[in-house]
Protein backbone atom coordinates (compact mmCIF):
# COMPACT_ATOMS: atom_id res chain seq x y z
CA UNK A 1 0.00 0.00 0.00
CA UNK A 2 1.72 3.18 -1.26
CA UNK A 3 1.00 6.52 0.89
CA UNK A 4 0.29 9.65 -1.52
CA UNK A 5 -0.97 13.06 0.73
CA UNK A 6 -0.95 15.19 -2.58
CA UNK A 7 -4.09 16.73 -1.32
CA UNK A 8 -2.44 17.42 1.91
CA UNK A 9 0.50 19.09 0.14
CA UNK A 10 -1.43 21.58 -1.67
CA UNK A 11 -3.35 22.36 1.64
CA UNK A 12 -0.43 23.21 3.36
CA UNK A 13 1.36 25.33 0.35
CA UNK A 14 -1.58 27.16 0.12
CA UNK A 15 -1.99 28.22 4.29
CA UNK A 16 -5.27 25.93 4.54
CA UNK A 17 -5.52 23.32 7.14
CA UNK A 18 -4.42 19.61 6.13
CA UNK A 19 -7.50 17.45 5.54
CA UNK A 20 -7.96 15.28 8.81
CA UNK A 21 -7.54 12.42 6.65
CA UNK A 22 -5.36 11.46 3.43
CA UNK A 23 -5.81 8.91 0.74
CA UNK A 24 -3.55 6.50 2.36
CA UNK A 25 -6.05 6.15 5.35
CA UNK A 26 -9.47 5.91 3.34
CA UNK A 27 -7.14 3.32 1.15
CA UNK A 28 -6.56 1.19 4.75
CA UNK A 29 -9.83 1.82 5.76
CA UNK A 30 -11.08 -0.86 3.19
CA UNK A 31 -14.61 -1.99 3.01
CA UNK A 32 -13.72 -5.36 5.12
CA UNK A 33 -13.35 -2.95 8.12
CA UNK A 34 -14.81 -0.21 9.88
CA UNK A 35 -12.48 1.80 12.75
CA UNK A 36 -13.59 0.30 15.84
CA UNK A 37 -16.06 3.17 18.17
CA UNK A 38 -15.96 3.70 22.16
CA UNK A 39 -19.06 3.30 23.99
CA UNK A 40 -19.63 6.94 23.57
CA UNK A 41 -18.96 7.03 19.90
CA UNK A 42 -15.78 8.41 19.37
CA UNK A 43 -13.25 6.67 17.66
CA UNK A 44 -11.27 4.23 19.35
CA UNK A 45 -7.17 4.44 19.21
CA UNK A 46 -6.60 3.30 22.99
CA UNK A 47 -3.95 0.86 23.61
CA UNK A 48 -0.28 0.36 23.16
CA UNK A 49 1.17 1.98 19.37
CA UNK A 50 4.97 1.36 18.54
CA UNK A 51 6.11 4.26 16.15
CA UNK A 52 10.09 2.56 15.73
CA UNK A 53 10.89 3.35 11.84
CA UNK A 54 14.31 2.91 10.11
CA UNK A 55 12.62 5.25 7.70
CA UNK A 56 14.32 8.65 8.60
CA UNK A 57 12.65 12.32 9.31
CA UNK A 58 14.18 13.98 6.13
CA UNK A 59 14.60 12.59 2.90
CA UNK A 60 18.87 11.70 2.44
CA UNK A 61 20.31 13.36 -0.47
CA UNK A 62 20.72 10.21 -2.84
CA UNK A 63 16.67 9.96 -2.96
CA UNK A 64 16.04 13.30 -4.05
CA UNK A 65 12.75 13.06 -5.76
CA UNK A 66 12.20 9.49 -4.75
CA UNK A 67 9.09 9.28 -2.45
CA UNK A 68 9.49 5.78 -2.11
CA UNK A 69 11.53 2.81 -2.75
CA UNK A 70 11.39 -0.53 -5.00
CA UNK A 71 11.61 -3.40 -2.40
CA UNK A 72 15.22 -3.91 -3.64
CA UNK A 73 16.42 -0.68 -2.92
CA UNK A 74 14.67 -0.60 0.39
CA UNK A 75 16.54 -3.95 1.41
CA UNK A 76 19.74 -2.40 0.32
CA UNK A 77 19.19 0.47 2.20
CA UNK A 78 17.73 -1.73 5.66
CA UNK A 79 21.05 -3.54 5.43
CA UNK A 80 23.18 -0.61 4.77
CA UNK A 81 21.90 1.52 7.67
CA UNK A 82 21.18 -1.67 10.02
CA UNK A 83 25.01 -2.39 9.86
CA UNK A 84 25.94 1.57 10.43
CA UNK A 85 23.60 1.21 13.58
CA UNK A 86 25.74 -1.72 14.85
CA UNK A 87 28.94 0.01 14.77
CA UNK A 88 30.48 1.76 17.19
CA UNK A 89 33.35 3.83 15.10
CA UNK A 90 30.33 4.92 12.52
CA UNK A 91 27.68 5.69 15.05
CA UNK A 92 28.90 6.25 18.68
CA UNK A 93 26.45 5.76 21.51
CA UNK A 94 26.91 6.14 25.35
CA UNK A 95 24.26 3.11 25.32
CA UNK A 96 25.34 -0.57 24.70
CA UNK A 97 24.32 -1.28 21.00
CA UNK A 98 22.11 -4.22 22.48
CA UNK A 99 20.48 -2.15 24.69
CA UNK A 100 19.21 0.43 21.92
CA UNK A 101 15.44 -0.13 19.96
CA UNK A 102 16.04 1.42 16.65
CA UNK A 103 13.43 0.58 14.17
CA UNK A 104 15.07 -1.62 11.31
CA UNK A 105 12.66 -1.30 8.34
CA UNK A 106 11.55 1.10 6.33
CA UNK A 107 7.71 1.55 6.32
CA UNK A 108 5.37 -0.51 4.95
CA UNK A 109 5.05 1.90 2.08
CA UNK A 110 8.90 2.30 2.15
CA UNK A 111 9.11 5.61 2.06
CA UNK A 112 12.03 7.56 2.38
CA UNK A 113 11.09 10.07 4.40
CA UNK A 114 8.82 10.39 7.49
CA UNK A 115 8.29 14.46 6.16
CA UNK A 116 4.84 14.15 3.70
CA UNK A 117 4.76 18.49 3.28
CA UNK A 118 7.42 20.00 2.29
CA UNK A 119 7.14 17.55 -0.86
CA UNK A 120 10.92 17.18 -1.67
CA UNK A 121 11.30 15.57 2.01
CA UNK A 122 13.48 18.06 3.31
CA UNK A 123 12.86 20.34 6.31
CA UNK A 124 12.13 23.88 5.30
CA UNK A 125 15.20 26.62 5.50
CA UNK A 126 14.99 28.45 9.10
CA UNK A 127 14.56 31.45 8.97
CA UNK A 128 17.54 34.45 9.94
CA UNK A 129 16.56 35.32 13.16
CA UNK A 130 16.14 31.60 13.96
CA UNK A 131 19.78 31.17 13.07
CA UNK A 132 20.90 33.99 15.26
CA UNK A 133 19.02 32.06 17.73
CA UNK A 134 21.40 29.31 17.27
CA UNK A 135 24.08 31.33 17.04
CA UNK A 136 23.65 32.85 20.55
CA UNK A 137 22.65 29.37 22.04
CA UNK A 138 25.95 28.21 20.51
CA UNK A 139 28.10 30.84 22.60
CA UNK A 140 25.96 30.45 25.63
CA UNK A 141 26.84 26.59 25.75
CA UNK A 142 31.08 28.11 24.72
CA UNK A 143 31.15 30.30 27.51
CA UNK A 144 29.28 28.80 30.03
CA UNK A 145 29.59 24.82 29.07
CA UNK A 146 28.75 23.08 32.50
CA UNK A 147 28.41 25.68 35.46
CA UNK A 148 25.47 24.52 36.63
CA UNK A 149 22.49 21.85 36.00
CA UNK A 150 20.78 24.38 34.82
CA UNK A 151 23.30 25.28 32.12
CA UNK A 152 22.47 21.68 30.62
CA UNK A 153 19.33 20.28 28.14
CA UNK A 154 16.35 19.23 29.74
CA UNK A 155 16.60 15.59 28.02
CA UNK A 156 19.88 15.46 29.67
CA UNK A 157 18.43 16.45 33.04
CA UNK A 158 16.01 13.64 32.36
CA UNK A 159 13.22 16.08 32.68
CA UNK A 160 11.67 15.89 29.35
CA UNK A 161 12.65 14.43 24.93
CA UNK A 162 9.60 17.20 24.30
CA UNK A 163 7.06 17.52 21.54
CA UNK A 164 6.21 15.71 19.18
CA UNK A 165 7.94 12.58 19.99
CA UNK A 166 9.12 11.68 16.88
CA UNK A 167 11.05 7.78 15.85
CA UNK A 168 14.48 7.51 17.94
CA UNK A 169 16.81 5.27 19.86
CA UNK A 170 14.65 3.56 22.12
CA UNK A 171 11.05 3.74 24.21
CA UNK A 172 9.48 4.30 20.92
CA UNK A 173 6.26 3.63 22.54
CA UNK A 174 2.88 5.54 23.67
CA UNK A 175 -0.19 4.85 25.18
CA UNK A 176 -3.51 6.55 24.49
CA UNK A 177 -6.68 6.43 26.76
CA UNK A 178 -9.79 7.31 26.20
CA UNK A 179 -12.95 8.76 28.48
CA UNK A 180 -15.78 10.90 26.91
CA UNK A 181 -14.03 14.16 28.32
CA UNK A 182 -10.60 13.44 27.93
CA UNK A 183 -7.41 11.88 26.62
CA UNK A 184 -4.56 10.56 28.13
CA UNK A 185 -1.51 10.26 26.19
CA UNK A 186 1.58 8.64 27.61
CA UNK A 187 4.95 8.58 25.88
CA UNK A 188 6.90 5.78 27.59
CA UNK A 189 10.40 8.21 26.99
CA UNK A 190 11.08 9.82 30.27
CA UNK A 191 6.88 8.64 31.23
CA UNK A 192 5.62 12.10 29.65
CA UNK A 193 1.90 12.27 30.18
CA UNK A 194 -0.35 15.02 28.58
CA UNK A 195 -4.47 14.87 29.48
CA UNK A 196 -5.70 16.71 26.72
CA UNK A 197 -9.55 17.97 27.55
CA UNK A 198 -12.12 17.63 25.25
CA UNK A 199 -14.31 19.82 26.25
CA UNK A 200 -13.99 23.11 24.36
CA UNK A 201 -12.16 25.10 26.96
CA UNK A 202 -9.54 27.70 25.90
CA UNK A 203 -5.95 27.60 26.26
CA UNK A 204 -4.07 28.64 29.03
CA UNK A 205 -2.57 32.33 29.02
CA UNK A 206 0.45 32.69 27.55
CA UNK A 207 2.11 33.86 31.02
CA UNK A 208 1.92 29.65 31.81
CA UNK A 209 4.43 28.83 29.27
CA UNK A 210 5.02 24.96 29.82
CA UNK A 211 7.61 22.38 28.71
CA UNK A 212 4.75 20.29 27.11
CA UNK A 213 2.89 23.42 26.12
CA UNK A 214 -1.05 23.52 26.73
CA UNK A 215 -3.62 21.02 24.87
CA UNK A 216 -6.53 20.77 23.64
CA UNK A 217 -8.23 18.12 21.43
CA UNK A 218 -11.89 17.70 19.45
CA UNK A 219 -12.39 14.44 16.82
CA UNK A 220 -12.75 15.32 13.33
CA UNK A 221 -14.71 12.17 11.97
CA UNK A 222 -12.27 9.21 12.64
CA UNK A 223 -8.81 11.46 13.69
CA UNK A 224 -8.81 12.82 17.62
CA UNK A 225 -6.67 16.45 16.37
CA UNK A 226 -4.86 17.60 19.24
CA UNK A 227 -3.94 21.55 19.05
CA UNK A 228 -0.89 22.47 21.17
CA UNK A 229 0.16 25.79 21.92
CA UNK A 230 1.89 27.89 25.06
CA UNK A 231 6.07 25.98 25.10
CA UNK A 232 8.24 27.16 27.20
CA UNK A 233 11.36 28.91 25.66
CA UNK A 234 13.39 25.65 26.94
CA UNK A 235 11.77 23.01 24.84
CA UNK A 236 12.67 24.16 22.05
CA UNK A 237 11.89 21.63 19.42
CA UNK A 238 14.75 22.15 16.84
CA UNK A 239 15.50 25.34 17.83
CA UNK A 240 12.01 26.24 17.76
CA UNK A 241 10.31 29.19 19.91
CA UNK A 242 7.33 29.73 22.20
CA UNK A 243 4.98 30.63 19.60
CA UNK A 244 5.53 26.96 18.16
CA UNK A 245 2.06 25.92 17.08
CA UNK A 246 1.58 21.97 17.15
CA UNK A 247 -1.38 20.29 15.60
CA UNK A 248 -1.48 16.19 15.92
CA UNK A 249 -3.77 13.82 14.29
CA UNK A 250 -4.08 10.34 15.34
CA UNK A 251 -6.32 8.13 12.52
CA UNK A 252 -6.88 4.65 13.00
CA UNK A 253 -6.13 3.53 9.66
CA UNK A 254 -6.39 -0.53 10.39
CA UNK A 255 -7.13 -3.23 12.88
CA UNK A 256 -3.38 -2.57 14.25
CA UNK A 257 -2.43 0.76 12.40
CA UNK A 258 -2.27 4.78 14.01
CA UNK A 259 -1.64 7.39 10.97
CA UNK A 260 0.26 10.00 13.46
CA UNK A 261 0.66 13.22 11.50
CA UNK A 262 2.53 15.93 13.36
CA UNK A 263 2.76 19.64 11.99
CA UNK A 264 4.44 22.16 12.79
CA UNK A 265 4.68 25.85 12.66
CA UNK A 266 6.45 28.46 14.39
CA UNK A 267 7.01 31.62 11.39
CA UNK A 268 10.10 33.08 13.79
CA UNK A 269 11.59 29.25 12.98
CA UNK A 270 10.77 28.26 9.46
CA UNK A 271 10.51 29.78 6.46
CA UNK A 272 6.84 27.49 5.83
CA UNK A 273 5.14 24.87 7.85
CA UNK A 274 5.76 21.50 7.50
CA UNK A 275 4.04 17.79 8.28
CA UNK A 276 5.70 14.58 9.00
CA UNK A 277 3.64 11.11 8.85
CA UNK A 278 4.67 8.12 11.43
CA UNK A 279 2.67 5.11 11.28
CA UNK A 280 1.94 3.50 14.57
CA UNK A 281 1.53 -0.53 14.80
CA UNK A 282 -0.08 -1.70 17.94
CA UNK A 283 1.31 -4.02 20.42
CA UNK A 284 0.36 -6.18 23.43
CA UNK A 285 3.99 -4.87 25.25
CA UNK A 286 3.60 -3.13 28.07
CA UNK A 287 4.90 0.58 29.17
CA UNK A 288 8.24 0.08 31.27
CA UNK A 289 9.31 2.80 33.31
CA UNK A 290 12.27 5.22 32.51
CA UNK A 291 14.35 4.92 35.29
CA UNK A 292 16.10 8.50 35.27
CA UNK A 293 15.37 11.73 37.27
CA UNK A 294 16.82 14.65 37.57
CA UNK A 295 19.92 14.96 39.61
CA UNK A 296 20.77 11.58 37.76
CA UNK A 297 24.39 10.13 38.33
CA UNK A 298 25.26 11.19 34.82
CA UNK A 299 24.51 14.55 34.97
CA UNK A 300 26.40 14.81 38.60
CA UNK A 301 29.58 13.43 36.89
CA UNK A 302 29.42 15.84 34.27
CA UNK A 303 29.39 18.18 36.72
CA UNK A 304 31.70 16.81 38.72
CA UNK A 305 34.14 16.79 35.31
CA UNK A 306 34.26 20.02 34.31
CA UNK A 307 35.19 21.11 38.06
CA UNK A 308 37.85 18.19 37.37
CA UNK A 309 38.96 19.89 34.30
CA UNK A 310 38.97 23.64 35.54
CA UNK A 311 40.85 22.98 39.42
CA UNK A 312 43.76 19.97 39.23
CA UNK A 313 43.09 20.38 43.08
CA UNK A 314 39.25 20.08 42.92
CA UNK A 315 39.18 16.77 44.42
CA UNK A 316 40.42 17.18 47.78
CA UNK A 317 38.34 20.55 48.20
CA UNK A 318 35.50 17.59 48.47
CA UNK A 319 33.80 17.22 51.70
CA UNK A 320 34.22 13.26 52.34
CA UNK A 321 31.00 11.54 53.73
CA UNK A 322 30.76 11.27 57.42
CA UNK A 323 32.17 8.69 59.32
CA UNK A 324 30.04 5.55 59.69
CA UNK A 325 29.44 5.32 63.40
Amino acid sequence: MLVAWPAMAAAQSSGAAPAATGPSVAAAAAADWTPPRTAWGAPDLQGVWDYRTLTPLQRPREFADRETLTAEEAAAYEERQGALLDDYDRAPSVHAKWWLDYGRDLTADRRTSLLVDPPDGRLPAVTDEARRRAAARAERRRQRPDHAVQDRGLTERCLTFGLPRLPGAYNNNVQILQTPTHVAIVNEMIHDARIVPLDGRPHLADAVPQWHGDSRGYYDGDTLVVETVGFSPQSAFRGSTAGLRLVERFTRAGPDTIHYAVTMSDPATWTRDWTALVPMAKTDQALYEYACHEGNHGLRNILHNARYAEDPDYASKLSLPAPRQ
